[in-house]
């Protein structure tokens, strides 16, 4: 029996629904139809190129938009409608708690905090995990959790430093305690507003979620998840960062950095720093330049090399052999290098000119002594702009004057061609930097400065104006007063007038990828519920399941949307499955509130993979951690909270 388009299995039998439950309903599922078959190709392309990552994944989603309008006639859906995720209360819930968690964040609310843990617990490791567990997971279902991450990253090295361990063993609860905390109130993270949205979207019978809704099911996967992660993970957990480790030793430089002497008849004997490498095809920097007892470092680019001063090279061997053969440089008195002894870097040493007193007045205005610049670690946002880049294009050492000595992906350190690897999300760089410069990358929201605890400057003296803010539009939106849109947007204009933000951070708070992400998917659910997809896929499985309990059923779903959101958006994962799971529960006479809430919970529990969730990619870096961690201690996490969240849901609501 074919069903009309638009039309769901639900109303193939002519059933009613409430969130009680389902009428029981069996139907073969519709006749496939061209407009299917054209949903079903750019849901596949979308998946392969979400898979792939070419380009961004919100421009795919862009892409996604307009291919369903382009084949409007197919997939019976008007550039109104392609356009509407734009106006979606979803997508304007979500700008406005960027901007609401932005808030919180200048104010220092976890900062506050966190120092407060770490003088109370940080002398304990044991300690130190409930707290850090405590505090992401409690934070994250009010204030969104990628920026409790990033402020919490540092806080977690400072601890790491008191009791001596690795960091790595703290990071990914971290994260997952994060992860598990958004699933506590609709604000907790983007995909939950989306999933409310898209379940609202599927017909008159179905209400959005409200504030609350699902906070006692929330509250047993935290509890749940916080005892596997405090008992069982750091058994699982590997030490990939050793503990108290010098961050040249960490990042393996001891090969990378070296000091070469520039002797009176060098070909680099006045030029700039600039210029002194460009006519070399070598992989090399110049970091530091030192004339005399002064330290001159960035910005370097305008720097005239002088005969006997010291630069600082950071340079594989091979790169380095090519240098000193055709610049005229020699290793100084202190560099190691294969096959000179003591005695002939003396020598060298012996006949090198000095600096004369003059040359280093005429520099006075420009220096900058040693001590003020320093190594720091900072990673790459997952949603920064930088993501894609290189440090050649973005002309990293001139915009933010600070020199990358090696970037750390994952487990892996590297040192060669840096200037031609494409950054990626969770990307950790090795930074030689003054301490204003720390300080203005510590304030950026595309980076964050791991193990500066002190750095920013929260406006403190506002967090009870904050605080009461974003209250206020938690109390009015659970009250039912007005929707959860309009109370955001409202507290957006409190922030501004209470000046919690300042006008000009507005735009900086918005995550616009996820912005964008939303806006192009949403026209899909939408597509695939006119067009019958949904229920041609929910006829199916339906089929398939054969004797499948509701119970199991849920779980199949549960897992299925898991498995999706390791390798793919988790917002893709909601508006894909959301109104298949509806369908089967409908056609299987369980109840689809059941199922939604399946799916949503399952969007946010991408444990085994890096890429699954953003703040999984947000200590991928400082954690040193491998692709297969993630599986190790993601992977017996994700079964645990699958039980539990299918049997939470049949105890609380039903199936």
């Amino acid at each position: 029996m074919a069903l009309p388009a638009g039309s769901t299995l639900l109303d193939g039998v002519g059933g009613t629904l409430s969130r009680a439950g389902a009428l029981q309903a069996t139907a073969e599922p519709p006749e496939l139809t061209t407009g299917m078959l054209v949903v079903f190709g750019i849901v596949f392309v979308a998946l392969v190129l979400f898979v792939w990552e070419p380009i961004p994944i919100d421009v795919t989603a862009i892409g996604v938009l307009v291919a369903l309008v382009a084949f409007g006639d197919w997939t019976e859906l008007t550039l109104q409608e392609g356009l509407s995720g734009f106006s979606s209360p979803a997508t304007i819930a979500v700008l406005a708690m960027f901007v609401l968690s932005e808030g919180i964040r200048r104010t220092g609310l976890v900062s506050v905090i966190g120092h407060a843990i770490a003088d109370r617990y940080g002398d304990d490791p044991f300690r130190q995990l409930v707290a850090v567990l405590g505090l992401a997971g409690g934070s994250a279902g009010f204030v969104n959790n990628t920026p409790v991450v990033a402020v919490m990253i540092p806080m977690v090295d400072e601890l790491a430093n008191r009791t001596g361990t690795s960091p790595s063993k703290l990071l990914m609860p971290l994260s997952f305690a994060a992860m598990m905390g958004g699933t506590l109130t609709l604000i907790g993270t983007s995909t939950n507003l989306l999933a409310s949205d898209v379940y609202d979207q599927l017909g008159p019978q179905y209400e959005p979620f409200s504030m609350f809704e699902f906070t006692a099911l929330g509250l047993l996967v935290l509890a749940v998840g916080s005892l596997y992660l405090f008992f069982v993970a750091p058994r699982l957990i590997p030490e990939r960062i050793a503990a108290r480790e010098p961050l040249t030793e960490e990042f393996g430089m001891t090969e990378y950095l070296t000091e070469v002497l520039v002797r009176e008849d060098a070909e680099v004997v006045g030029q700039t720093v600039e210029e002194s490498l460009r006519e070399l095809d070598v992989d090399a920097d110049i970091v530091q330049l030192v004339r005399a007892d002064v330290a001159f470092s960035e910005p370097l680019a305008t720097k005239v090399i002088r005969r006997g001063d010291v630069l600082v090279l950071r340079t594989d061997r091979e790169s380095l052999v090519t240098i000193i053969e055709h610049e005229g440089l020699e290793l100084a008195p202190d560099a190691e290098a294969e096959g000179d002894s003591p005695e002939e870097r003396a020598e060298t040493a012996a006949d090198t000119e000095t600096v004369t007193d003059e040359q280093l007045t005429a520099d006075a205005d420009e220096v900058e002594e040693v001590d003020d610049h320093r190594l720091v670690e900072v990673v790459i946002a997952p949603d920064s702009g930088l993501v894609g880049e290189t440090l050649e294009t973005l002309a990293f050492r001139q915009r933010y004057d600070a020199s990358v000595l090696a970037i750390r992906r994952g487990g892996k350190v590297i040192h060669a061609r840096m200037d031609e690897r494409k950054l990626r999300g969770g990307d950790t760089l090795l930074v030689q930097a003054s301490e204003e410069t720390v300080r203005q990358l510590a304030a950026h929201r595309e980076f964050v400065v791991a193990g500066e605890f002190d750095l920013p400057e929260y406006r403190k003296e506002k967090l009870p104006l904050a605080l009461g803010i974003l209250g206020g539009v938690v109390a009015v939106a659970a009250l039912g007063i007005t929707s959860i849109a309009l109370a955001a947007l409202a507290g957006v204009v409190g922030m501004v007038v209470t000046r919690c933000l300042q006008p000009g951070e507005l735009y900086d708070a918005v995550d616009w990828n996820v912005i964008f992400l939303l806006a192009g998917l949403l026209p899909l659910g939408l597509a695939m519920e006119q067009t019958g997809a949904a229920a041609f896929i929910a006829g199916h499985v339906v089929e398939s399941a054969g004797g499948l309990t509701p119970l199991l059923l849920l779980g199949v779903f549960y897992l299925l949307t898991a498995g999706l959101t390791n390798v793919v958006s988790n917002n893709a994962s909601v508006v894909l499955l959301i109104p298949v799971a509806v369908d089967v529960a409908v056609a299987t006479g369980s109840d689809p509130f059941a199922f939604a809430i399946a799916v949503t919970f399952a969007a946010s529990m991408a444990f085994m993979t890096p890429m699954g969730y953003q703040t999984n990619l947000m200590v991928y870096g400082p954690g040193g951690y491998r692709f297969t961690d993630y599986l190790r201690v993601g992977g017996p996490l994700q079964l645990l909270l699958a039980v539990v969240t299918v049997l939470g849901i049949w105890g609380i609501w039903g199936v």
